[in-house]
């Protein structure tokens, strides 16, 4: 998560309602990365529920990819953008082999040449920059014998504080540029440098799918918010709405495909909308988004939200408090 401080733009229908403390708070974020704001949340008295939208799974290191590490250690790209954790520390273990693997071949040769070998350092041969401060960290706190590089970050951890930068500003037609990260995403970083001739590699480290019980715990919990909420005599419609936490446009299509799914089961099942466990629709919640891109898919729903430019618990805190959601 970024540490970064962000501004939060507020995209909320007015309401009445003062927040409650006891509010609830829905947690999209993968298994990884959810903790944190979890405790965060929880610590500042709110009623948070874990229910991963993402996992993250390794892919296969194919020989396109080791064939690009190989052209950035050798110096063939301008810079490099690391978009999460898990891209930097997968990254980070191939570029540890590789350079094993090198300086391991030039012992040899020194010795071949009646030269004794020596150990080089991990070095980057571009701008290294990193989305965000957990990313950061991932590179920053690798335990390495020895390494020489400095890790940037964009002032607001998204594309449009990437582009800002002067190391990725300055790029030009005939440049290149590699890219740390997982299946998907990125698309304005990607689609702006190639507009103005640079040329882009990436290595998809990961694949992000739906949890395979995403479907079951959104369930669980919607059960267990209706009960309550009817042993306590109110209706959904006067319930303060869930706030959702959502990082990514894969989550929230993971997320509004769960919600339409469970709404047409229930919906076929007679008097369904009288009793405790009565569907609920994407318009029942409210959203904290992550980024423009997010906050104009949510928008074109209808949907009540509000913006965030980082993910940093106290902002999403600050958020939630501030919002008329």
């Amino acid at each position: 998560m970024s540490g970064s401080s962000s501004k939060s733009t507020d995209c909320s229908q007015s309401s009445d309602k003062p927040l409650s403390l006891t509010r609830t708070v829905i947690n999209t974020r993968p298994v990884e990365r959810a903790a944190p704001l979890t405790r965060h949340l929880q610590a500042a008295g709110l009623t948070v529920v874990d229910i991963p939208m993402l996992a993250l799974e390794a892919c296969a290191s194919s020989d396109t990819d080791m064939r690009l590490m190989r052209q950035w250690l050798a110096g063939e790209y301008q810079a490099l953008v690391i978009v999460s954790p898990t891209a930097a520390a997968s990254g980070l273990a191939i570029w540890q082999l590789l350079e094993r693997e090198r300086q391991a071949n030039s012992v040899t040769d020194k010795e071949a040449k009646g030269t004794e070998g020596s150990s080089r350092l991990l070095s980057a041969l571009s701008h290294l920059i990193a989305v965000g401060e957990a990313t950061a960290a991932v590179l920053n706190e690798a335990k390495l014998p020895s390494a020489s590089y400095q890790v940037l970050q964009p002032a607001i951890a998204n594309n449009e504080g990437m582009l800002a930068m002067p190391e990725i500003d300055s790029l030009q037609a005939g440049d290149k540029l590699l890219v740390w990260r997982g299946l998907g995403g990125r698309r304005l970083l990607v689609d702006t440098l190639q507009a103005r001739g640079v040329h882009i590699d990436s290595i998809a480290w990961y694949e992000r799918k739906m949890p395979i019980n995403a479907m079951a715990q959104y369930q669980q919990w919607r059960q267990d918010f209706n009960n309550k909420n009817a042993t306590i005599g109110i209706t959904a419609s006067e319930q303060a709405k869930p706030i959702v936490i959502v990082s990514s446009g894969t989550a929230f299509e993971h997320w509004e495909s769960i919600v339409q799914a469970t709404k047409t089961i229930n919906l076929a099942a007679e008097n369904q909308a009288m009793s405790a466990n009565a569907p609920l629709k994407l318009s029942d919640f409210a959203y904290v988004v992550l980024g423009e891109r997010l906050a104009n898919m949510v928008a074109k729903k209808q949907l009540s939200y509000w913006r965030v430019e980082d993910l940093a618990p106290e902002t999403i805190l600050t958020a939630i408090n501030t919002t008329g959601l």
